[in-house]
């Protein structure tokens, strides 16, 4: 485990318990809900109920919680078992668990076959009565909220992401912007070591999708979070927009996946 990895894992376990109660959380999230409804055809054509759905990053599951209802079925990784016990306990909370449709579970999700992934998208399919699939388990779509920017290596968590899709699957990924020095204000300044990178950039991130093999490659500004930035270098505390993108692309069988070492050979 890296040490960039124990330093979020800590700063994330300490907040889990109150992470929900946090408002601009909410309004974020609820932002990228709707910006992933607007930019994935399938919550605009009525097929959304077809999806199984992986959210990487998925920590309180406030964003699965509100796609769950409109996707068949939605499996989210975390690294952090506060945020997981946190999500666990909001499915044990359901009226009925045990027909819930959506599973969290304790991965760095390094390839599309990790054990703990595959168990929980099979005990889902159980769920819905499903026997008899051959392994492995892979999505239809994948979905991140602020996650990004504290992954080591873009290019690996892309192709991982490629991998985990079934053809003509989607990525549909929001984080906030690096739109310049300003960015960096997004983490008060006691919570900066161990973020990986201040925000995501547009051409970088757009060059790295499309590298990986993916088609329908677009990444673009969808709302922006004003929130309070702490005083810092002689600057008071005040209110700052910050820019948000989401990252998209499909999985498609008219491109070899081998294209994705083209790029960064």
């Amino acid at each position: 485990m890296s040490s960039a990895l124990e330093i979020n894992n800590e700063r994330f376990n300490a907040e889990a318990a109150k992470w929900d109660s946090n408002k601009k959380h909410v309004e974020s999230v609820e932002k990228a809900f709707e910006a992933i409804k607007q930019h994935v055809p399938a919550f605009g054509d009525g097929s959304s109920k077809n999806l199984d759905v992986l959210e990487i990053g998925c920590g309180t599951g406030l964003l699965s919680f509100l796609l769950a209802p409109h996707v068949r079925s939605l499996v989210g990784v975390d690294t952090s078992d506060g945020m997981i016990d946190a999500f666990n306990s909001k499915v044990a909370a359901l009226s009925d668990p045990s027909k819930a449709n959506l599973a969290a579970v304790k991965v760095l999700l390094e390839e599309p076959n990790d054990v703990a992934l595959q168990g929980a998208s099979a005990a889902l399919a159980s769920r819905r009565g499903e026997s008899g699939h051959n392994a492995p388990y892979n999505f239809d779509l994948i979905v991140s909220h602020l996650t990004l920017h504290h992954i080591p290596s873009l290019p690996d968590i892309f192709s991982t992401l490629f991998k985990c899709l079934k053809a003509g699957g989607r990525i549909a990924l929001t984080d906030y912007e690096d739109y310049g020095p300003e960015a960096i204000t997004f983490h008060a300044e006691a919570k900066r070591n161990g973020v990986q990178r201040h925000g995501i950039k547009k051409d970088e991130v757009e060059m790295i999708i499309d590298g990986t093999g993916f088609n329908e490659v677009r990444v673009e500004r969808v709302f922006s979070l004003r929130k309070e930035v702490a005083a810092e270098n002689g600057q008071p505390a005040q209110e700052r927009d910050f820019p948000f993108l989401i990252c998209l692309g499909q999985r498609s069988a008219r491109r070899r996946e081998s294209d994705a070492s083209k790029v960064f050979q």
